[in-house]
């Protein structure tokens, strides 16, 4: 193996910085097209590679990794989210699996404060009224009323690194945290947070106004909200996902978003591949619910550190020490 000129894949393009280092430390074969590739082309890109670089968008599943070139010993996830990957898999086969965690934090913890104000606020509704015809009949006491956040009650669903952000912003805000977890938070962090833990997200559902997911995809977190419990949210709650569209039952939301059951809801994750659920895009356009297209990591300062992440732990893999951002069979991360 030739640890300074690594045979690696790149599945997507990268910021411009990015991709000038790793073709100054690696043998880079890069996607030019940006276009997503198949299982096939995965494969014919591979030949004779050590490393994938790979994305959210990319199906990694066991029958990939068992027609895997032997080459192939290094995948090196460009995000924080892997469940696009079939660890259990991977590890079998001897590969090693790596992420970029907490590089994104502040940024997604960003964009779920501004999707949680823009819902009661009205934000992109408003925003749209000049834009609409030119014109606008001006100011009343009664036009364009929201709601209030201060005072309101927000539940996190999984308080790690972003769920932990979120609160701290929220809080500024004036919202009572309330969160539940696989595990109960320290005392001191609860304090910090003023926040309520909750051993059932069962129970936690009817004390809050504002739902926020920040848990990772897996075989327990599966529609995690499901339709019983966003049917026990209260009345005029709402949801914000920016995290994976498999946690929310998104139909059973656009139907009690559409009944009045809930206010709204803001999502940045869809479960469609294409877009976003249908029910759901005739609500957007009632100003019902706000969509945005993945954008919670999206600054450029984030895609350059997760790059600079991703080249770490490629070549503290290829000089024979475990990467620091390892992901291990169980999905959790040895840190």
């Amino acid at each position: 193996m030739t640890r300074d000129r690594a045979k690696i894949v790149v599945s997507r393009r990268l910021p411009e910085a990015v991709e000038a280092r790793m073709a100054a430390l690696f043998d880079v074969s890069f996607n030019q097209s940006d276009v997503p590739l198949d299982a096939p082309a995965l494969l014919t890109a591979l030949h004779d590679a050590e490393v994938l670089v790979s994305s959210i968008t990319d199906r990694i599943d066991s029958g990939l990794i068992a027609q895997l070139p032997a080459s192939v010993k290094l995948i090196a996830q460009f995000g924080n989210g892997f469940d696009n990957v079939n660890i259990e898999a991977a590890h079998a086969a001897g590969i090693t699996v790596t992420n970029t965690p907490s590089v994104l934090t502040e940024d997604t913890a960003d964009m779920a404060m501004a999707l949680m104000l823009s819902v009661p606020r009205r934000l992109t509704e408003g925003a749209q009224v000049l834009l609409n015809d030119g014109t606008w009949p001006g100011w009343s006491p009664t036009w364009m009323l929201g709601r209030r956040l201060g005072g309101k009650a927000l539940g996190i669903v999984g308080l790690g690194r972003i769920g932990t952000a979120v609160a701290r912003r929220a809080r500024a805000f004036g919202l009572a945290i309330h969160y539940c977890g696989r595990t109960r938070k320290p005392p001191q962090i609860e304090e910090a947070l003023g926040a309520t833990w909750w051993d059932s997200i069962d129970e936690m559902v009817e004390h809050v106004d504002i739902i926020s997911l920040h848990t990772p995809h897996n075989r327990d977190t599966f529609n995690i909200l499901s339709a019983d419990r966003l049917g026990r949210l209260r009345d005029g709650a709402f949801v914000v996902n920016i995290s994976r569209p498999e946690l929310v039952d998104e139909d059973a939301l656009a139907d009690l978003v559409a009944s009045g059951h809930l206010s709204g809801a803001a999502l940045d994750v869809f479960e469609h591949k294409k877009g976003a659920n249908p029910k759901l895009v005739e609500l957007a356009r009632a100003n019902k619910v706000i969509l945005t297209p993945h954008m919670g990591s999206a600054t450029l300062e984030s895609r350059i550190e997760m790059g600079e992440t991703v080249i770490v732990n490629i070549r503290t893999f290829l000089d024979g020490h475990t990467p620091p951002h390892r992901v291990l069979p169980d999905g959790r991360s040895p840190i």
